[in-house]
């Protein structure tokens, strides 16, 4: 029963922030280590969590992925054509380049070293900033991109590269993302669309990775323990996307930025007091 309710928790945190600027993997680590459910358990319980936020997206933009696969195997939407708009996955694949590249070449070391909370509140405050930065290069010109569909290959591969920020615990993923695409010149809601649309194939790869990884650290008794976190991850990461979108237009980074500022004080008095 003790797991269970271990499960609930940790489903509605990462269901919660997975894709809110708030980093999902700096509040799981944060909880985890609060609840003391640490370890190659916990991180393999992270996986089943993330793979149900992933299945959120999937589902709220099914259509677009379902387009992007049947005009991909009829040879179209592999490239935007000239004087035609739409995403395509040339822009999916250079958005999401940089952050596989650097996060292959990375991995180990992340992993050893900066998934502590300590370093979470260093990516709490950074991101916080770029936030905050990112919004007032936005304010000061008239967004020239307001559509997904619209989006550039360069604005896409730029993008892609300030995602790998997120790749420091704490920083944020689809707080790097947004960022990037507001400082490239979308506005807000397709900045945050391209946000969610980019984290599918990323984290199916990084949670590819690990769940090979951790796949002798499965246990039938633990099954429903990672079911119930699964489906508590996919439900709220459901609502909380549902919710950010309809937000988004009227709500800026900043309150976030703030939330982060706040978040890192509280635990830098708590660790270094």
């Amino acid at each position: 029963m003790h797991e269970l309710w271990l499960a609930v928790i940790l489903g509605l945190v990462e269901g919660l922030t997975e894709y809110l600027p708030v980093s999902s993997t700096g509040h799981l680590i944060l909880v985890g280590e609060w609840l003391h459910f640490t370890g190659e358990r916990a991180e393999t319980f992270e996986i089943f969590i993330q793979l149900g936020a992933i299945l959120a997206v999937v589902w709220l933009y099914r259509k677009r992925f379902w387009s992007l696969a049947v005009e991909g195997l009829r040879g179209r939407a592999l490239w935007p054509r000239s004087g035609e708009a739409g995403l395509t996955w040339a822009h999916l694949a250079v958005a999401c380049a940089p952050a596989f590249l650097f996060g292959a070449l990375l991995h180990s070391s992340i992993k050893a070293h900066l998934f502590s909370s300590r370093p979470v509140v260093v990516g709490l405050v950074a991101g916080g900033v770029l936030m905050i930065l990112a919004e007032r290069v936005a304010g000061r010109r008239t967004p020239g991109t307001r559509s997904m569909d619209a989006i550039s290959l360069r604005q896409a591969l730029l993008v892609g590269f300030v995602q790998c920020l997120a790749l420091w615990p704490g920083f944020s993923r689809s707080g790097a993302t947004i960022s990037g695409g507001l400082l490239v010149g979308l506005d807000r809601r397709a900045a945050t669309e391209l946000s969610f649309v980019v984290a599918v194939p990323v984290m199916v790869a990084a949670t590819g990775y690990d769940l090979v990884r951790s796949l002798h650290l499965l246990d039938p008794r633990f099954a429903l323990t990672l079911a119930v976190g699964f489906v508590v991850s996919f439900v709220v990461a459901w609502l909380a996307v549902v919710a950010f979108l309809r937000l988004v237009q009227r709500l800026s980074l900043t309150p976030f930025a703030i939330y982060r500022f706040l978040l890192a004080a509280v635990l830098a008095v708590v660790l270094w007091s």
